[in-house]
């Protein structure tokens, strides 16, 4: 026991055992280590899992903060689009006239600013403005001639790239050295109408790299799923405008055989471009591959505008301006199925990422109507400023963002029940 207990093998039992200690220790961190990085194991709290919700990005400077929310938005219960209810909690206001509204699934949000503000107005989800690009370019400099000094734009619709890297903004006039007068919704004039051009814009530099040259007054805008092409069409030329991403150009344009086209959607395996064509009160479906257009694909109301697809592509959606209604579509037969009426001259719509609601803007009441897919009956009817004209839904916070023309942008939460 002396022996034991002697100092010299005290300290050594000591040492002995403060080694043994960070053995452990060491041994429990690299079994943690390899338990995170085997995709078998289950992963750690702070990973984010296949199923989360996406997660903007916050830009490290901003023109303008973010309004604060209203103290509504954080009341309720968490709940899907189905069981929740719209909550205003912001009101945007500026140097802006939007004509369109469109976020990412980062969390970005563009709005297009049209003729009369010649700028483009970049929000993070949060309600941060981030930037004002102005519409102004130099086309000598991206190869164009024709158009000595700096030209205009006019922006009026946008499309983010499947990958949210790329913001590609139509203008539905060009205006400097070179360019007729005026394009006009009445596609009439002495001179005739110029063609105008498409932005390519960096999302993260928020800079113009490049223009193409698409056809009069060009409305919509829309990317294919798979990110090889961009379609436009054009109001005044009656005809689809496909860019081919690659190759930064375009390499066809398709007649539609029909009256002032708008709204685009584009099914999930990227084959059929839906396009409705306002002026003719029908909606063709175009064959990608081929270029060839159903005329006769459906008919759903008078003044077809905006389309938007399920997501499973099963089903299109119609709003009918002058009906004031919004039409359902089996894409499989161009039969409508359902028909619900929502507010006068319905222009835009959105959905929600599960495709259980849409969000309609009435541009003459000053009204959005919440229309649940499921049942197709309008479940809440919210005011927003007069002549709400773009809506989108910002996945990042669950929210939609509406764009009315007179100079603001009304966001309301969709992810609670009220109260």
């Amino acid at each position: 026991m002396k022996i034991k207990n002697d100092p010299v093998y005290v300290r050594r039992r000591r040492a002995v055992i403060a080694v043994l200690l960070v053995a452990v220790l060491i041994l429990v961190l690299v079994i943690g280590k390899l338990l995170s990085d085997d995709g078998s194991a289950e992963a750690s709290p702070t990973r984010a899992s296949a199923t989360a919700e996406p997660e903007a990005t916050a830009p490290a400077e901003v023109e303008s903060p973010a309004p604060e929310d209203s103290p509504d938005a954080a009341q309720g219960k968490k709940a899907d689009p189905a069981e929740s209810d719209l909550v205003r909690v912001q009101r945007l206001t500026g140097e802006m006239t939007p004509k369109s509204v469109v976020a990412s699934k980062k969390g970005q949000v563009f709005a297009q600013n049209m003729m009369y503000t010649h700028t483009v107005s970049v929000f993070t989800a949060d309600g941060s403005l981030q930037k004002t690009i102005g519409d102004s370019v130099d086309l000598a400099g991206f190869g164009i001639e024709g158009h000595p000094g700096t030209s205009q734009g006019s922006p009026v619709e946008m499309a983010f790239s499947p990958d949210g890297e790329t913001a590609w903004v139509s203008n539905y006039s060009m205006y400097g050295e070179g360019f007729l007068p005026e394009g006009k919704d009445a596609c009439e004039g002495p001179e005739g109408i110029s063609n105008s051009y498409l932005y390519k814009i960096d999302t993260s530099s928020l800079e113009i790299v490049d223009v193409i040259e698409v056809g009069a007054v060009p409305k919509y805008v829309a990317a294919t799923p798979d990110g090889s092409r961009v379609l436009v069409s054009n109001w005044c030329s009656m005809d689809l405008s496909v860019i081919d991403v690659e190759q930064g150009d375009v390499t066809s344009t398709i007649p539609l055989g029909g009256d002032n086209p708008r709204g685009i959607e584009v099914s999930p395996d990227s084959s059929t471009a839906y396009v409705a064509l306002m002026g003719d009160d029908r909606t063709v479906a175009v064959d990608l591959a081929s270029g060839a257009v159903d005329g006769d694909f459906t008919v759903t109301g008078d003044g077809p505008r905006h389309l938007v697809l399920s997501p499973d592509g099963t089903h299109l959606y119609v709003t009918n301006n002058n009906d004031g209604t919004v039409s359902e579509v089996d894409t499989a037969t161009g039969e409508v199925t359902r028909v619900v009426e929502v507010g006068n001259q319905p222009r835009s719509m959105a959905m929600s990422p599960d495709g259980g609601a849409l969000y309609v803007v009435n541009y003459s009441d000053a009204t959005m109507s919440k229309v649940l897919t499921e049942d197709f009956e309008v479940v809440q009817t919210v005011k927003t400023d007069p002549h709400p004209i773009g809506v989108t839904y910002e996945p990042t916070k669950e929210r939609v963002w509406v764009a009315n023309y007179g100079g603001s942008i009304i966001v309301f939460d969709d992810s609670r029940t009220a109260g």
